[in-house]
């Protein structure tokens, strides 16, 4: 059965080995299964829940992109776009938005997470944008959401937002709720300084990551730097317990190689950290160096990335309008 699927990405620009691996390699599997339909958004609305600066948030938005293109979303077979560009988005969130319950948004914990201690200073946007995320995905019919365990809580209130509305308004059929597409393996690259962290572009270590746009000699010198222990590697799974570094190590090198994580410990069994940082420093230069001179080249030509994404934007609205259309109607506009 053919699936509709749709994600974004924010453009908070310095886009890392984490969310390659995490999910864009991701996306890229799924637009080659003929048998799906993706929609790829850069969810530039998302990134103003905080302030960004308005000229790299431009450079942001186009590096994104870039990144989506140069690791091989094709946008001749997947709708690429940028969230701003079409207007259907704001208008169903603001709808959707009085459908959804203050009681549903004071359960997210993501806002509890992000806001701190402070919450009074948080923006507003920063607490509704599940429900913006919740129209991103409704408006176009998605069947399937690729999401982290960070995420799986949004899908849930989107999920609420459609059901509420089809019974509020007996239309059971008019808003369909997504099913989530959960990656079972290597969704979460941890930092290469502390195993135990998220790899984030938000560390100040610079070593804490692998850059899609970082050259060679900089990814060989990060994972010889990479944190370790003092243990050879074992050969199964139990052995990699209590030991992050070197299962996050191994579970990069598992995921670049294509290869689960039990040929990985056969293939390092007894062997030194050394020889897992040589032979995992040479297939993160295969993979991503292409990558890297891909976004270079593509965002030499600035022109070409805005065509994209304003024509994946014309896509975008065709569909998503339609369904705003209905949504009003039915609302009583």
């Amino acid at each position: 059965m053919s699936k509709k699927i749709f994600s974004g990405v924010q453009p908070t620009g310095n886009l890392h080995l984490g969310n390659y691996i995490g999910a864009i390699k991701n996306f890229v599997d799924l637009q080659n299964n003929k048998d799906n339909n993706c929609i790829f958004c850069v969810v530039d609305l998302h990134a103003i829940t905080v302030m960004q600066d308005p000229t790299e948030l431009k450079n942001n938005i186009r590096e994104t992109a870039a990144a989506f293109i140069a690791s091989g979303i094709d946008p001749k077979n997947s709708i690429i776009f940028n969230q701003s560009l079409v207007p259907a988005h704001s208008e169903g969130s603001w709808i959707l938005g009085c459908i959804a319950r203050m009681g549903w948004l004071n359960r997210m914990t993501q806002f509890k997470e992000k806001a701190g201690k402070d919450k009074e200073k948080a923006s507003v946007g920063l607490y509704i944008y599940p429900i913006l995320m919740a129209s991103d995905i409704l408006l176009y019919d998605a069947t399937h959401v690729p999401v982290g365990d960070d995420q799986k809580q949004h899908l849930e209130l989107c999920r609420d937002i459609a059901q509420k509305f089809n019974n509020e308004y007996k239309c059971p059929d008019l808003l369909r709720p997504p099913e989530p597409l959960i990656q079972k393996n290597f969704s979460r690259i941890m930092s290469l300084k502390d195993g135990t962290k998220k790899m984030s572009k938000s560390d100040i270590a610079e070593g804490s990551r692998i850059n899609l746009t970082d050259t060679e000699d900089q990814i060989i010198n990060k994972i010889k730097k990479a944190k370790t222990d003092n243990d050879i590697l074992p050969g199964n799974e139990e052995g990699l317990k209590g030991r992050p570094e070197a299962e996050n190590l191994m579970g990069i090198y598992s995921s670049l190689s294509n290869q689960n994580i039990v040929d990985t410990l056969n293939e390092f069994e007894g062997k030194n950290f050394s020889d897992l940082k040589k032979k995992l420093s040479e297939i993160i230069v295969t993979k991503l160096s292409p990558i890297s001179k891909e976004i270079q080249k593509l965002l030499s030509d600035k022109n070409y990335i805005d065509q994209i994404l304003v024509d994946g934007a014309a896509k975008a609205e065709d569909i998503s309008s339609k369904k705003v259309k209905k949504i009003k109607e039915i609302v009583g506009f």
